[in-house]
């Protein structure tokens, strides 16, 4: 479902003036053609064009969670934004930015990676966020990658990973084929799915059980009833700090890095936008996104634009 919410935005944000903005240089942007020296006009803004900057989303609470903060931050720097969410998967949103339906969206640096380039071999922050620079096609770019990271990873409880010392899929190697490997049906034909676990660690797990609930409610209740053994879980998933699971490190990289940053259209966001937009992921940290997920998934249910702006006040981001 794509809908535009919120215009204009509740009074906890600022919704100050829509500008005529300059296209302004992008942290590890695509090359553009533009100047990334040039200065902006006094009457610069976020958007070059007479309109609000619109800032899209994935159909997940996490990405919602994201775009309502980066279009708070925005607000709150004067710089009039909305929101769309729910836009869809990658191809959509990915498309929307292109066409100018959306400007801005949160994504995933080495999914985003792999989906304009599908043969990169980049695997670590630094090398991914790099060869993105070249990835991305013209009229796109990425900004500065944030420490938070939400990627797959292997979990298994407490009392599973004290039975066999796991602390790594190194160990798990070791007792791969006794155990029961859950994950959605397509882990089982990905790159770093089981052919990368074979591949990387030599771990060929007893039997696979395809759970397609995205590491959610099912296949946690399946782990913590040794239905399965290990689970394939988001790292941000609240579920493995509330249920006191055991991520399993990943010292060879199967798992690729994943760090939330903006995907850009270089044609709209000015460096003005852009520099707020950077200012959030120096703040966003993977225990942010573990939080902010608790509050919208969990018990308390909370909208994603409400607890965007509880984060962005405690970070001094909200303008006021």
């Amino acid at each position: 479902m794509t809908q535009t919410s919120k215009a204009p935005r509740s009074t906890r944000r600022f919704a100050l003036g829509a500008a005529l903005g300059l296209v302004a240089a992008l942290s590890l942007s695509a090359c553009s053609g533009s100047d990334p020296l040039a200065p902006e006009t006094p009457q610069a803004s976020g958007s070059a064009l007479d309109r609000p900057l619109v800032v899209g989303s994935a159909d997940f609470p996490e990405s919602k969670i994201i775009a309502e903060i980066y279009a708070g931050a925005l607000e709150g720097a004067g710089i009039d934004a909305t929101t769309k969410p729910g836009i869809g998967a990658r191809e959509a949103y990915v498309g929307a930015v292109k066409d100018g339906s959306a400007d801005i969206v949160p994504d995933y640096s080495g999914n985003l990676l792999l989906y304009f380039n599908p043969d990169a071999t980049a695997v670590s922050a630094g090398d991914i966020t790099e060869a993105l620079k070249d990835a991305v096609p013209e009229g796109l770019g990425v900004l500065q990658a944030s420490k938070a990271e939400d990627k797959d990873s292997l979990v298994v409880t407490a009392a599973t990973a004290e039975k066999y010392d796991l602390k790594s899929i190194t160990d798990l190697a070791k007792v791969c084929d006794q155990l029961v490997l859950g994950a959605p049906p397509e882990f089982k034909e990905r790159a770093y799915g089981l052919p990368g676990l074979k591949s990387t660690y030599d771990c060929t797990p007893k039997s696979f059980e395809p759970i397609a609930d995205g590491g959610g409610p099912v296949t946690v209740k399946a782990l913590i009833n040794n239905d399965i053994q290990v689970a394939d879980i988001f790292t941000t998933s609240p579920a493995i700090k509330d249920n006191g699971l055991v991520v399993l490190e990943d010292p060879k990289n199967n798992f690729i890095a994943q760090q939330v940053l903006p995907l850009v259209n270089t044609g709209v966001v000015s460096q003005q936008a852009a520099e707020v937009l950077n200012k959030v992921s120096s703040e966003l940290a993977t225990e942010d996104l573990i939080e902010l997920n608790g509050y919208v998934s969990g018990d308390a249910k909370l909208d994603p634009a409400d607890a965007a702006a509880d984060w962005l006040q405690e970070k001094g981001l909200d303008g006021k």
